[in-house]
């Protein structure tokens, strides 16, 4: 058997014999094809199909690089038509200016001249009717010479001497008011010159650098500020970039979500307001721009945004209240719809855990063997157990809820436990039926609360403190504490009858709860009859 000199090289020569080449190890290029000749006999049919081929995939390579060549040109000539429009536009900005400045210099030199003239023209036409008075009075004292009456010519002499003394020709200064000097109308534009003729393209600028001990995270507000790392005048704008992740140090590729972009800042610090915290942390990151291209981004910094997150847990609320997330609302004909899957969910959640959560989170426990509510207890839970630490949640009841109930219960309450009459749950309860009650409750005692209901009432939750506090979430003002010992995970819990309730959490604690507490605090002493030692 012959071995052809033109063979292409498909096997590769071991030790043991002949072996294939996988595909992305066999060489591309006509030049790899000819060189190892001598490996297995080819046809000469089979290496000019190969030659074919190749040569044709790599005329393709080249006629796709010679599109993306004249691509790239028509850009390269249509990027510099409108740098060149754009370069027009600022030197005839330019000349604009230079000629608007041309024309008010020449109208102040115009001015001036005018000015002096005039000053020169009033003392000329003062010296023109001095010398003429002058004229008068040297005509009348030499006509005087000639009286030979030494009476007449006393009287002559001293009307003479009078007339001189009054004269406005010795009163005249005969010193021009004004020079006739323009140097102080000159310009020596030697310096506007040479920084013309330093003016170049615009550069790059260069990354912000975040200044983290200013930046303050606080009332669910993100302040940031930074610095560039030098002066640079022709800055015209900042660009700040956020996201949130549950991932602490720098950003990562993949997994995150997408960042909120905040343009157009003109100062080196911007406060991000009215955010939702229900990540663990925020990735800041800034850009500057000019007015012809954005730098480069600032080294991210990762800032801590903790604040209570949970939602309404559905599966054991009362079957006459419609739970969606956040918001419940009472449904008097839910009861009917739901009795028939009720035995059918409870074995589903008996028998299945949830593929998204482990059984270990607080949500799975918060929310493990509990029966749904019934009877007259309309309640609903938060799928979020409060086990230490301080937090803080809104709650807003529509203007024709009737009764409601807001606050915290221990884990596993009995399905026809009502809030705030077990020794393990404390709420404020608010009744608009007939007439409008505010009261507070725990271990079924109340205490009516002689103030006005808010629209949006705040629960702050000191579980190490043995503290719950009701405000008005708007003004920040204080309704009722309970203090306690909490031995126990609490859960949010509100009750509804005819009406709805929104509950808004990953807030922080407020700084002006936090303000109040440390005052309340530092008095001491019980704020109300209710307070109890669990």
């Amino acid at each position: 058997m012959k071995w052809s000199r033109f063979s292409v090289p498909l096997f590769s020569v071991r030790r043991q014999g002949l072996v294939s080449v996988p595909p992305e190890s066999r060489p591309e290029s006509l030049l790899s094809l000819l060189l190892p000749l001598y490996v297995r006999p080819s046809t000469p049919m089979e290496t000019l199909q190969r030659i074919v081929s190749t040569l044709v995939n790599k005329n393709d390579e080249i006629h796709n690089f010679i599109d993306m060549l004249n691509h790239t040109i028509s850009n390269v000539q249509v990027n510099s038509s409108n740098a060149i429009s754009e370069l027009d536009e600022e030197f005839d900005g330019l000349y604009s200016v230079l000629h608007e400045m041309k024309g008010s210099m020449a109208s102040t030199i115009q001015q001036e001249e005018a000015r002096k003239i005039q000053a020169l023209q009033d003392q000329l036409s003062q010296c023109s009717r001095a010398l003429e008075s002058s004229e008068e009075l040297l005509e009348l004292a030499v006509q005087s010479l000639d009286i030979k009456n030494p009476v007449e010519l006393l009287e002559a002499s001293r009307q003479i001497k009078d007339s001189v003394t009054v004269a406005s020709a010795f009163r005249l200064s005969l010193k021009p008011k004004v020079s006739d000097s323009m140097t102080h109308m000159m310009v020596d534009f030697a310096l506007e010159k040479r920084m013309l003729q330093a003016v170049k393209f615009l550069p790059v600028p260069k990354a912000p650098e975040i200044d983290v001990a200013a930046c303050l995270v606080a009332d669910n507000c993100i302040t940031i500020s930074w610095r560039m790392p030098e002066e640079d005048s022709r800055i015209d704008h900042f660009v700040l970039e956020y996201r949130k992740t549950n991932f602490d140090g720098l950003p990562r590729l993949k997994g995150e979500q997408r960042w909120e972009l905040v343009d157009y800042i003109k100062a080196t610090q911007y406060t991000l307001s009215g955010l939702k915290f229900d990540t663990k942390y925020m990735n800041l990151r800034v850009q500057a721009c000019n007015k012809a291209v954005a730098g480069e981004y600032s080294d991210p910094v990762t800032l801590e945004t903790k604040a209570f997150v949970f939602s309404l847990d559905s599966t054991s609320s009362h079957l006459n209240l419609k739970v969606e997330d956040t918001y419940v609302e009472w449904d008097p004909t839910g009861g009917k719809g739901q009795e028939k899957i009720k035995g059918k969910e409870n074995k589903n959640r008996s028998n299945t855990a949830s593929p998204k959560r482990s059984t270990n989170s607080p949500r799975a426990s918060a929310r493990a063997s509990r029966d749904r509510f019934a009877g007259e207890s309309y309640t609903v839970l938060g799928d979020t157990a409060v086990e230490s630490g301080q937090h803080y949640w809104e709650v807003r009841a529509q203007k024709d809820c009737k009764s409601y109930s807001v606050g915290v219960t221990y884990r596993n309450p009995g399905k026809f436990d009502q809030l705030g009459k077990t020794n393990s749950s404390w709420c404020i309860h608010i009744n608009n039926w007939l007439q409008t009650t505010f009261s507070a409750k725990h271990n079924n005692k109340a205490k009516t609360l002689d103030i006005p209901v808010p629209d949006r009432i705040g629960v702050y939750c000191d579980f190490d403190g043995g503290q719950l506090s009701f405000y008005n979430a708007s003004s920040k003002a204080l309704l009722h504490t309970f203090r306690t010992k909490f031995t126990q995970p609490l859960l949010p819990g509100f009750m509804i009858w005819c009406g709805g309730l929104t509950v808004t959490t990953g807030l922080q604690v407020p700084s002006a709860v936090k303000t109040l507490q440390k005052s309340e605090n530092g008095l001491g002493g019980s704020t109300s009859s209710l307070n109890n030692v669990a």
